[in-house]
C-alpha cells in the first residue's frame, strides 16, 4: 500500500460556485478524495491530508510558501512515498518553481495539482490531474517537484518539471514549459545538496518591459535587487533616442551607483545576440540564461533570503536544474 500525503491549500480545484461567485469551500477537498475513490475503488492508497491555509492562489505571498514547507516538513515528508499539494492556477508556476528550489535534495517525488473549473463542473479537470500524480507516485521513480497538467483541448495529462513550467498564456487556462519534457527522468540534481532555510526576501523588486514604461517611476528604496522580465527575443529597450527614461540602461546607471544588482531574464543562450541584449550586458545587467522569469523569480527570492555574499547568490543561482548566471 502507498502513503500519500495530500496537502490541500485552496484554488479553484478547492472551490465551489455559489451565485455565480467562485470561492475557496473546505469541503470540497474531500470531494476530491470521494471522486478519486469512485474512480478507482480497488486501489489501495492510504491519504494523510493536511490544510495549512485555504486561499485562491492570487492572494498568495512568499510568506505563504515559508508556512507551506513548514508544513511539509513538519510531516516528515520521507515517511511518504509521494507528496501531492492541490494548488490554484494564477500562481501555480512561481510555487512549483519555489518548492523545486527549497525542496531540491527531497528523495520524496512532490506534485501540484490544479484544475481549470470547480471539482463539481464537468469540465474540470482536477480529478484527472489528481489521478496522474497518484498513478506516477506508483508507477514511476521519480524524484523533484512536478506539476501533471491537461489543456482544455487535449486528451492527455503532460507532465511538467516544476523548474520549467510557465503562467499560463493571456485569456487561456492551458500549461506549457521552456523546455522538453523527453529528459524528464534524467532531471534529478546530481549537484552537492545546498542547505536553505525557508526564508524569502522582501526586497526584490521585478519590473516587466512594455513600449513606454517609465524607470523614473521606479522607488529603490528599500530594494536590494531588481530582476527585469524580457520580451521574448530576450530584449528590453536599450536606447534612448525617444527618452532616457525609457531606457533601461538609465535604469541600470541608478541602480549601479546605489549598489543594487539588476538581473535579466528569461534568455536563451545563444552564439548570436540582439544588440539592445549586448548593450545591456555591457551596462553591468547579469543574465540568467535558459530559465522563465517564474523560476528566476523565486530562485532569487530564496538567494537573496539565504545569503548575504554575492558569490554565494552566484554559486546558487548557477546551481538546481537550470539557470546560469554570465
Amino acid at each position: 500500500m502507498k502513503n500519500i500525503l495530500v496537502v490541500f491549500t485552496g484554488g479553484t480545484i478547492g472551490a465551489s460556485v455559489c451565485n455565480g461567485e467562485i470561492n475557496t469551500d473546505k469541503q470540497t477537498h474531500f470531494l476530491l478524495l470521494s471522486q478519486f475513490k469512485m474512480r478507482y475503488p480497488q486501489m489501495e492508497i492510504h491519504f494523510t491530508t493536511l490544510q495549512p491555509y485555504e486561499i485562491l492562489s492570487e492572494n498568495l505571498t512568499p510568506s505563504v510558501w515559508t508556512l507551506l514547507i513548514q508544513t511539509i516538513e513538519n510531516a516528515n515528508p520521507s515517511i511518504y512515498d509521494g507528496i501531492i499539494i492541490t494548488h490554484g492556477t494564477d500562481t501555480l508556476a512561481y510555487t512549483s518553481s519555489a518548492l523545486t528550489f527549497y525542496f531540491h535534495a527531497l528523495d520524496v517525488p512532490i506534485f501540484l495539482v490544479s484544475s481549470h473549473y470547480p471539482l463539481s463542473d464537468i469540465r474540470s479537470n482536477g480529478l484527472e490531474n489528481f489521478s496522474f500524480a497518484v498513478n506516477s507516485i506508483i508507477k514511476k521513480k521519480l524524484r523533484g517537484v512536478f506539476v501533471p497538467y491537461r489543456n482544455i483541448n487535449s486528451e492527455v495529462v503532460t507532465l511538467h518539471c516544476g523548474a520549467y513550467i510557465t503562467c499560463s498564456p493571456q485569456l487561456s487556462s492551458d500549461f506549457y514549459s521552456i523546455s522538453s519534457n523527453k529528459k524528464i527522468e534524467s532531471l534529478f540534481i546530481k549537484n552537492t545538496p545546498i542547505k536553505l532555510k525557508p526564508n524569502f526576501s522582501t526586497r526584490i523588486l521585478m519590473i516587466k518591459p512594455y513600449p513606454g514604461i517609465n524607470y523614473d517611476y521606479f522607488n529603490l528604496d528599500n530594494v536590494d535587487v531588481v530582476l527585469h522580465d524580457l520580451y521574448h527575443s530576450g530584449t528590453a529597450c536599450a536606447i534612448s533616442e525617444y527618452g532616457k527614461h525609457h531606457s533601461l540602461p538609465h535604469l541600470l546607471k541608478r541602480c549601479i551607483s546605489q549598489n543594487i544588482p539588476v538581473f535579466l531574464a528569461p534568455a536563451f543562450k545563444s552564439t548570436q545576440f540582439y544588440q539592445s541584449t549586448i548593450e545591456l550586458r555591457n551596462q553591468g545587467a547579469e543574465i540568467i540564461w535558459n530559465i522563465s522569469i517564474e523560476a528566476a523569480y523565486t530562485k532569487l527570492l530564496l538567494a537573496y533570503g539565504n545569503f548575504e555574499n554575492h558569490e554565494e547568490i552566484l554559486t546558487f543561482l548557477n546551481n538546481n536544474l537550470a539557470g546560469e548566471v554570465i
